[in-house]
């Protein structure tokens, strides 16, 4: 089990993203998702360093590609678009040996939840020939669970996706499941049904090496998710607990990735206690508040 933050959190005191494994490292963590959700910007220079850092100290990297793929548009310019974002992730991975890169799966645009699905299953298909083309076979691409009700992405979607590829692994982002479902998929029943939906469709192995994103989400009644937020308040779900419970109970190794909104180091650090306690049987000494 690897825990850390998506993203730069609040209190980080440096500037730059090549001391942050360091950093992260000294506060226990051992993950770190590099974001590109706005576009991939980063140099080679500059994706070079942080690997050269992550892997001093013991920090494994994974990748967000941009936020605004859309595997479903069906559009031919479009397609090439997203294949040529995907490609543009996978080399600054590559440049900083992170292993993993995170896609979203894109919106429905009007159309019916299996037409979108199988755009999206060509456009993967495309995706992956480039990949290959191109030198990055050896990167894992992660399909993510959305957390909008008209987004494509939900777990039955996004399984599909890594079924088509033995190299794809899902994101389950189970604040994103919580918000599409509107607060109905959280609680320990709920973890365990994912977690076996997961291996059979994916057998044991995979699914348990499965990418993770974790935070608390705000939704709303006709859309789904809204705001991200931290452990620290109670409004909204889900409790991580159930999770690092069944993980601990089934001995899966993922990696899980915060992305509270701006306490991603601290709430990281308290499932990571979760974990730990739920491993040795005991109680967490906090239990995680997202306090600093």
């Amino acid at each position: 089990m690897r825990f850390g933050p998506a993203g730069q959190a609040d209190n980080y005191p440096g500037k730059g993203s090549a001391d942050y494994p360091a950093w992260l490292a000294e506060r226990g963590l051992d993950a770190f998702e590099y974001q590109c959700g706005k576009g991939v910007h980063v140099g080679e220079a500059a994706a070079r360093a942080v690997g050269e850092a992550a892997r001093a100290h013991g920090v494994q990297l994974s990748l967000h590609a941009p936020y605004f793929i859309n595997l479903a548009n069906p559009d031919p310019e479009s397609r090439k678009k997203t294949t040529g974002y995907v490609l543009a992730a996978c080399r600054a991975a590559d440049w900083m040996g992170a292993g993993r890169v995170t896609v979203h799966t894109g919106a429905l645009m009007k159309r019916s939840r299996r037409e979108a699905l199988d755009i999206a299953r060509e456009t993967l298909r495309e995706v992956l020939r480039a990949c290959d083309g191109e030198g990055y076979g050896h990167i894992t691409l992660c399909p993510e669970t959305m957390g909008k009700i008209n987004q494509l992405g939900d777990l039955d979607e996004v399984l599909e996706l890594c079924q088509m590829d033995a190299r794809l692994l899902p994101c389950i982002d189970f604040g994103h499941l919580y918000a599409r479902s509107l607060g109905a998929l959280e609680g320990k029943e709920a973890t365990a049904r994912t977690l076996d939906q997961m291996e059979a469709a994916l057998g044991a192995d995979r699914a348990s090496r499965f990418h993770s994103h974790f935070s608390k989400i705000a939704f709303t009644p006709n859309g789904g998710e809204k705001l991200h937020l931290t452990f620290g308040q109670a409004d909204f779900g889900p409790d991580p607990a159930p999770l690092m419970e069944e993980l601990a109970q089934r001995g899966w190794s993922p990696t899980v990735i915060c992305e509270s909104a701006g306490t991603q180091d601290v709430d990281a650090l308290a499932m990571k206690e979760l974990y730990l306690a739920a491993l040795a049987g005991q109680e967490p000494v906090s239990g995680g508040t997202g306090a600093r």
